[in-house]
């Protein structure tokens, strides 16, 4: 297998798990939107709907850490990185990955493995008049320290990549990242077509 494709695999997996879950966020505004109905105009409020936001938005939270690992979208100091030639970016990054990002991520997932099984052992459950479940969701702390694991390892093999050849490997980009761009700059009459174009190809990455 060529190192482009699995790279592209794994970009292909988090992605996938990280639009999937991102539906999330329309079942937590209908959890919350019912609730404030409920609450408000009904008198009527719902023991279990705080916990169950918290867990939807921890989940989602959670599991959109590689889809945003994978697209390059994570917070990072451009102010000296973004001047760097590709080697010295790689460089950096695959320092502090092997430094800082494995261990740490390693650490998460392991520990995560076990809190669950802890959680399972005594079917552990939320403290309300109407308890919940509480295991499902502390599942999701190994699971997507795994993901993101798995997405960090291609990231460093990317690195490697680079300092060999010099240059960063495309990614599996998000088209629609592009497109937005596309459509807020298209009505402006202060951005020339340029200017749109050089906004459009910042979009994609300097990575991609």
């Amino acid at each position: 297998m060529k190192i482009q494709t699995l790279l592209h695999t794994a970009d292909g997996i988090s992605t996938w798990v990280g639009k999937a879950f991102a539906w999330l966020i329309v079942v937590l505004m209908v959890v919350v939107v019912v609730e404030v109905f409920k609450r408000y105009a009904l008198n009527a409020p719902t023991a279990w709907v705080f916990d169950v936001s918290n867990m939807l938005y921890g989940t989602l939270f959670m599991m959109g850490g590689a889809y945003t690992l994978c697209q390059d979208g994570h917070v990072r100091g451009d102010f000296l990185y973004g001047n760097f030639k590709p080697r010295t970016q790689a460089s950096v990054d695959l320092l502090l990955y092997v430094a800082f990002f494995l261990p740490g991520i390693a650490a998460l997932t392991w520990s995560g493995w076990s809190y669950f099984q802890d959680a399972l052992a005594i079917h552990e459950q939320t403290f309300n008049a109407d308890p919940l479940p509480v295991y499902p969701f502390k599942f999701i702390i190994p699971l997507a320290g795994a993901l993101v694991l798995m997405q960090g390892v291609s990231e460093i093999i990317r690195c490697v990549v680079c300092i060999q050849t010099g240059a960063w490997t495309p990614r599996l980009k998000d088209a629609q990242e592009s497109d937005v761009v596309a459509q807020q700059l298209e009505g402006s009459e202060y951005v020339d077509k340029e200017a749109v174009k050089l906004a459009i190809e910042k979009s994609i990455g300097m990575k991609g």
